[in-house]
């Protein structure tokens, strides 16, 4: 008994493969992804199918002319990100004048940090979603409200950049320094971008030239002359260059030039100069309130060359160490006198400055004063929280214990102070009387000069960064300057000179593996807990070892490009014939079809071309090779039917060819075909195709139809010729036979 089939098995069929599908596939599949992209780049969350665009109409004029926009955006907060970034050695000097101009205590630098990445995190996913679109094929259109927000971080990016070249154009030095440091890093990961990049570049490229090539198949000869100053072929030519040729010039460029040869980390292992000393700016900041015993004495700890620090002296004549022109910042005034915060300390006694608490601004305040300080133990933060104001004197005391250097600013008093014009000479007696040896003294303030000199000839002189030929004069053999300062040749002339060098203020490893590496004697820093542990400079390598690295990268790198563009390629050359076989298939069926038609129009079963046809063809009409009825399958042991043929025609005429199989045009049974007349002459169709099949032929041969009655004979056209009169079928009028499979 046949089984009968199961029509709900497909149903059952597919609710399985939904329960055997996981549910992050229903969730998460392409059609959600492509929804997602578009909603995030056109705010239009609807799932739809979304139109595809053709070659070279991604988009809208509007949107091609908005987009160099979006990439001004990204580049411009990508770069404001980076300066920021690699100034991070000044973040609490940003947040110090901040407070200074607004009172109140803030991690500005980290907020300004994390606006400027929000600006170029949303610009890089806007060009991301964009670039997504274009490989999905999709329309691209950028939501007005996205525009608007491009806009404003132009606007709010220019303001920056303004200010970095108005107010702050150092900063410009410390990207420098930083490309410096960064340079075998950057090229080495620069060629694996430009392998990551080679991906799409290589897609693109080979996607325009198997484009050529298809227009270049399809293209006649009227075309080639018409299109010739205007061709497509030329514009795909030009755009393959315009885009691959910066390409594999950059690529050639970090192939061939060292980068790293610019980065004075790259050097030999026994060139390399002993590690830099340090001296404790205010002590260590990060370990105990700045200006106070404690911060010195952390720094002691830590391994300081010396101590750093600022001077001020108060309305009773005694020096004091205190950094701001206020107290507002580093004591309890605002407790004690809150009227009397914006006062400058010279104008104050010090029997009230000792009264002042120096450490609960330190330990007990709900902001710390560095974001990337350490918590402090239970006892540190108790005794931070005892700290009184020092008097220079005291940090005599502790600098002559520990043979550690003393450098410090020296700052003037307030217009009114009874010792504005002294107050340089009366600090030196104040040294002097501390009985310090005075080698430990390092001057630094440029006043009074001369009489230091004279009062105090064991202090060792330092300058600011005057020209050589100057500090030779003065007999200056030591100079304090700012670490930017680097960035002019590593400060060779000094050093050539014998000039001793102190950097301030160097709180980031980069920067002083940077110092490091450029044999530079001592820097100033509140980071010493970090630094001093540093054995060797963080970004150093030898050159061998950077040599053998960028050889090793120029080759993987080589084998990975090539791979990539082979593979696109040979994936473009295969969809490429598998196109052109579909063409011919094409033309093949066309030209047979054409064939056909002629066939049959010259035996009068098809109506001429012309004869006007109607749209629809009548049940009397023959209809056309696209319009046959499905061909009866048969089985291997059945014979084919005989079909009966026109008398007279049989033996010369070849049957045409159909790309489908036998054509077989029903006729009318009320209605008479009149074949044509045969002539003297055998019937000439169309030549067949190379390789045509022959139909098969009866074992018996050709079955002969029964005699037709005779018809009255028409008269031709031509009256020279003897026309025979027409011999007609026995019942219905059949086509010829045509054999299953001839192509």
């Amino acid at each position: 008994m046949p089984m009968k089939a199961n029509k709900i098995e497909p149903q059952s069929q597919t609710r399985k493969q939904k329960k055997d599908t996981p549910w992050i596939l229903h969730i998460f599949n392409h059609k959600c992804f492509v929804t997602t992209i578009i909603g995030c780049y056109s705010c239009h969350w609807k799932i739809r199918q979304e139109k595809k665009f053709k070659h070279g109409q991604c988009c809208s004029l509007r949107e091609r002319l908005f987009y160099p926009y979006l990439v001004i955006s990204f580049c411009m907060s990508v770069l404001l990100v980076f300066v920021w970034v690699e100034s991070s050695n000044e973040y609490n000097g940003f947040d110090w004048v901040i407070f200074i101009g607004t009172g109140l205590w803030f991690f500005w630098s980290i907020v300004l940090l994390s606006f400027l990445g929000i600006l170029a995190a949303y610009t890089s996913l806007l060009l991301v979603l964009g670039i997504l679109l274009l490989w999905e094929g999709i329309e691209l259109y950028l939501h007005w409200c996205h525009k608007t927000l491009i806009l404003l971080v132009i606007v709010i990016c220019s303001f920056f950049f303004w200010i970095l070249f108005t107010y702050w154009k150092d900063r410009w030095l410390t990207v420098g320094l930083s490309l410096q440091v960064f340079a075998p890093y950057i090229h080495l990961s620069s060629i694996a971008m430009m392998v990551i990049l080679s991906w799409p570049l290589a897609f693109y490229l080979i996607h325009l030239e198997g484009e050529a090539r298809i227009r270049r198949y399809q293209m006649t000869c009227n075309e080639r002359k018409r299109n010739k100053r205007c061709n497509v072929l030329t514009k795909l030519r030009a755009l393959q260059v315009a885009i691959g040729l910066p390409f594999f010039l950059i690529l050639l460029c970090l192939y061939l030039l060292p980068l790293g040869n610019f980065s004075p980390c790259v050097q030999e292992k026994n060139k390399l100069a002993p590690k830099p000393d340090f001296f404790g700016h205010r002590g260590a900041p990060m370990l105990g309130p700045e200006n106070t015993i404690m911060s010195f004495e952390k720094a002691v700890e830590h391994g300081a060359y010396g101590l750093e620090s600022d001077v001020h002296i108060s309305y009773d004549h005694v020096p004091f160490l205190m950094h701001d022109s206020d107290l507002r910042r580093t004591t309890n005034i605002k407790e004690v006198l809150p009227d009397a915060s914006l006062t400058h300390p010279s104008l104050f006694d010090w029997d009230f400055l000792s009264t002042l608490n120096a450490g609960k601004w330190f330990s007990h305040a709900p902001i710390k004063p560095f974001f990337a300080m350490k918590p402090l133990s239970k006892a540190d933060r108790e005794r931070a929280g005892n700290q009184k104001i020092p008097k220079l004197t005291e940090l005599l005391e502790l600098a002559q214990k520990e043979k550690k250097f003393v450098i410090f600013d020296l700052n003037g008093p307030a217009p009114n102070h009874s010792l504005r014009a002294l107050y340089v000479r009366h600090v030196v007696s104040i040294i002097l009387d501390s009985q310090i040896e005075q080698h430990l003294i390092f001057w630094l303030p440029n006043f009074e000069r001369e009489y230091v000199k004279k009062k105090a000839p064991g202090f060792q002189q330092v300058g600011r960064l005057l020209p050589v030929e100057r500090l030779t004069k003065e007999n200056i053999t030591r100079i304090n300057a700012d670490y930017k300062n680097l960035f002019y040749n590593g400060m060779r002339e000094y050093r050539a000179a014998n000039i001793s060098i102190n950097l301030y203020l160097v709180n980031e490893p980069w920067l002083f593996s940077l110092a490091w590496c450029s044999r530079i004697p001592s820097v100033t820093t509140d980071n010493i807990q970090v630094l001093n542990e540093m054995t060797q400079p963080s970004y150093f390598m030898t050159p061998k070892y950077y040599l053998l690295v960028w050889i090793l990268m120029d080759i993987l790198s080589a084998v990975f490009i090539v791979a990539i563009f082979y593979f696109h390629w040979w994936k473009e050359s295969k969809q490429e014939k598998f196109l052109k076989s579909t063409s011919i298939h094409t033309d093949i069926q066309e030209t047979a079809s054409n064939m056909e038609k002629g066939s049959l129009e010259t035996l009068g079963l098809w109506p001429s071309s012309s004869q006007p046809r109607s749209k629809e063809p009548s049940a009397t009409q023959t209809p056309s090779v696209s319009q046959q009825p499905p061909r009866r399958k048969l089985s291997h042991h059945q014979d084919p039917p005989k079909r009966n043929m026109l008398p007279g025609v049989a033996k010369n005429i070849k049957s045409p060819m159909s790309p489908k199989g036998n054509v077989k045009p029903p006729v009318s049974p009320k209605e008479k075909i009149k074949p044509p007349v045969s002539t003297k002459g055998d019937i000439k169709l169309p030549v067949p195709l190379k390789g045509e099949v022959k139909p098969p032929v009866h074992p018996k041969g050709v079955v002969k139809p029964p005699a037709p009655p005779q018809m009255e004979a028409r008269p031709l056209a031509s009256p020279k010729r003897e026309v025979k009169p027409p011999v007609p079928l026995k019942g219905k009028a059949k086509p010829p036979v045509f054999s299953k499979g001839q192509v």
